[in-house]
């Protein structure tokens, strides 16, 4: 008995070492996208680990302010708040600008962290013949010019010399390349190029670039326009049997936000099951 009871408290001690480790204590994180979905989780996430935290949103403010709301109401009565919302269009440097401003002044700190998780898709599913070029526009503005604006910011404004951390949410499907996904896939395809790319001009600011894949993740983005025959097809396809969740995909950022995910770099880790 005494030997089990040794071996849950050095399970227990372990786990304590590895979450201490994760630490992201006082850092700030800039979570674009994070009103619902995956960057909602993410926020929370990031929060949970000590992080303070920017929730951003372009137009549903009351989602938001829920996350916010959440993310305060466990710290102690009479303390500043750790989570702030700002609103801002990803796609507008102006608004990218004031995002990180707002970031600095609220928590009188450099931005550690941006998590660029705001996305838009083609809820039709068009084949690129189809696609009209407002549509292609869109998505591209959103999901790849916006990107670079955060990106580009970041790399001039993240803290430099350690914890400074990019991580952009792409998609499997530029592994998979599925029929009907042509204009989003291709902005997703363009954020990961991107990334690898930057990794590299970042050298010697201890700053790291990367991007989370997932793959089919039972979000309100997911479902949008989608057949049940659509959506049962995505889960007989994932080896697992299942389609992801938005917790599934939080701990990984957490992961590479972490200085145990200093040494991954350049990187784009799908997290999908298996699904490609």
């Amino acid at each position: 008995m005494a030997l089990a009871s040794q071996g849950r408290g050095s399970d227990h001690a372990e786990l304590n070492q590895e979450i201490q480790t994760q630490s992201l204590e006082e850092r700030v994180a800039i979570v674009t996208g994070s009103s619902r979905g995956i960057g909602r989780e993410i926020a929370l996430h990031l929060a949970s680990l000590g992080a303070r935290v920017v929730v951003n949103y372009s137009s549903n403010s009351a989602s938001a302010e829920s996350v916010a709301a959440q993310i305060n109401s466990s710290s102690p009565s009479g303390s500043n708040p750790r989570a702030i919302v700002v609103k801002a269009d990803v796609s507008d440097p102006t608004q990218v600008k004031s995002l990180f401003d707002e970031a600095e002044k609220a928590f009188n700190s450099p931005v550690h962290i941006l998590v660029n998780s705001a996305a838009v898709i083609d809820s039709k599913y068009s084949s690129l013949a189809n696609t009209s070029l407002e549509d292609f526009d869109y998505i591209l503005s959103v999901n790849a010019r916006g990107a670079f604006l955060c990106c580009k910011e970041a790399a001039n404004r993240l803290k430099r010399g350690g914890g400074g951390r990019i991580i952009m949410i792409t998609t499997s499907l530029v592994g998979s390349l599925m029929p009907g996904y042509g204009a989003y896939t291709t902005s997703k395809a363009a954020v990961e190029t991107m990334v690898k790319i930057l990794a590299k001009e970042l050298k010697g600011t201890g700053i790291t670039a990367n991007c989370v894949a997932p793959g089919a993740v039972a979000t309100d983005m997911f479902f949008s326009g989608k057949t049940e025959e659509q959506v049962k097809k995505a889960i007989e396809i994932c080896p697992q049997g299942r389609l992801g969740e938005t917790k599934d995909i939080a701990p990984v950022v957490g992961f590479l936000a972490s200085d145990p995910g200093e040494w991954i770099n350049g990187q784009v880790i799908r997290v999908n099951g298996g699904y490609v």
